[in-house]
């Protein structure tokens, strides 16, 4: 039998109540995770337990503590062109292994990333009634106040809040953003996509071919933002601040607070992915995986929820979901042979953007949505 902690044992008759009532309750109230903090609880509600066969196979902090040989690629993008055979080497080594990178000296000012962690924090810190202003699951809406977007969905409900804005191919006007993070997020849209083009022309070098092949292939374009709030919790141990996922886009640019918490699956261990004052983690997607072969890697991550402080992070995704026309044709051609044939099957944008939507962040996660489309299939996946 096991405990929630608050003493209350997860029994059947724990399991079995109207999930969907607590759910729609949670969901009504347009506070989020934050206005649960505001509120005083001292337990948290049940939708947001982590369901009792995971508490006892994964434990949030059961990371392997003797693992400790390897760590996140940290890679200098100064002088890129200067050096551009050690950088495109070092961004080849970390695709193709990690999957995971973070970078420095990568040309977006210390300024500009300290004013958007403090205009995503000062969001999600504004009382609940001008918040929810913003609040709503209209997908249609191109910027919005939401916590957990797969709500209805998932086992369970991650501790966070989020604002989504969609900055490419078609930005909101400037007046649909909350006023608190207008102008930082604007000006920080565009020096992460001069970032995410440079990141795809090594890249693409770092696969033996053309700089622009990438960019021509669009995967540079569709560019969407979530501004994470992930408050103190009362239960860590019971609940999760994101799932274990892997990214449906090419490639995703984050800036992460202080605080920690990220960690990513690497060799059936969890890694944590400590926090580097200026630095932007860069980590591959399952889109990307897909179009190299499988020679660049898009592998499961999580974020941990903590009883000491809020976390705040930015994640941009370069992803396709916003062009849905648009085909994808399965591995680059160009990468095939007879000793290289094709790992995936061809398939469309929106095949692959559903497989991660319909199940939600943590029912996705096992098998992975990127299975379905591997020829042969692997227990790797």
């Amino acid at each position: 039998m096991t405990s929630t902690g608050g003493g209350e044992p997860l029994t059947e008759n724990f399991i079995k109540y109207d999930r969907l009532e607590e759910l729609k309750e949670f969901d009504e109230s347009k506070a989020g995770v934050k206005g649960l903090v505001d509120a005083g609880i001292a337990r948290i509600p049940r939708i947001f337990v982590r369901p009792p066969e995971e508490l006892a196979s994964d434990h949030p902090n059961s990371g392997d503590p003797t693992n400790t040989q390897f760590t996140i690629p940290v890679i200098d993008l100064g002088d890129t062109m200067g050096r551009r055979a050690e950088v495109r080497a070092s961004v080849q080594r970390a695709a193709e292994t990690a999957g995971f990178f973070q970078v420095v000296n990568h040309g977006i000012a210390k300024r500009v990333l300290e004013e958007m962690l403090e205009a995503t924090r000062r969001f999600h810190e504004l009382p609940t009634e001008v918040k929810a202003e913003y609040y709503t699951r209209d997908q249609a809406k191109k910027v919005l106040f939401e916590s957990n977007f797969d709500l209805y969905q998932s086992k369970f409900a991650n501790w966070r809040d989020n604002v989504f804005c969609v900055m490419d191919p078609e930005p909101p006007e400037p007046e649909e953003f909350p006023p608190v993070c207008r102008d930082i997020t604007i000006e920080y849209a565009k020096q992460v996509r001069k970032l995410g083009i440079t990141l795809f022309e090594l890249l693409s070098e770092a696969l033996g071919l053309t700089t622009d092949h990438l960019l021509e292939l669009d995967c540079a374009k569709g560019q969407a933002f979530l501004l994470h709030y992930y408050p103190a919790c009362p239960e860590p141990q019971l609940t999760m601040g994101t799932s274990k996922h892997s990214d449906p886009d090419y490639l995703t640019i984050l800036l992460q607070d202080h605080v920690g918490g990220l960690q990513i699956l690497h060799q059936d261990r969890w890694i944590d992915v400590h926090p580097l004052p200026g630095a932007l983690v860069i980590n591959i997607g399952d889109l990307l995986q897909l179009l190299s072969n499988d020679r660049f890697k898009s592998v499961e991550h999580r974020v941990l929820a903590n009883s000491v402080e809020p976390r705040v992070s930015i994640a941009c995704f370069f992803t396709p979901k916003h062009y849905p026309s648009r085909i994808i044709n399965g591995p680059i051609k160009e990468l095939l042979s007879e000793d290289n044939p094709p790992v995936f099957r061809e398939t469309s944008v929106q095949e692959l953007i559903a497989s991660f939507y319909d199940k939600g962040i943590g029912g996705n996660s096992t098998p992975r949505a990127i299975a379905r489309f591997k020829l042969q299939q692997s227990t790797e996946y």
